[in-house]
């Protein structure tokens, strides 16, 4: 699993990636965490508000800092 987090590096971006990171930790999955700054791979990706998350080149959530509790649901789809 391949879990994105795409956004310019601003506080709420740093804190989604410590959120999944976490949450990855927690669940014991095998999946690799990378932070996604480019803004021409983000707006590619037609992300219109950061941060967002895509999982394995999907993105499934953008525009705020989701809970724990999100990036958990999200994770087990």
């Amino acid at each position: 699993m391949k879990i994105e987090i795409l956004g310019s590096g601003c506080p709420k971006c740093f804190e989604t990636e410590r959120r999944v990171q976490k949450v990855v930790q927690e669940l014991g999955l095998q999946a690799e965490v990378v932070h996604v700054y480019d803004m021409m791979e983000i707006a590619r990706r037609r992300v219109m508000f950061t941060p967002a998350i895509a999982i394995d080149g999907e993105v499934k959530l953008s525009g705020h800092v989701p809970s724990e509790e999100e990036i958990k649901a999200l994770l087990k789809k």
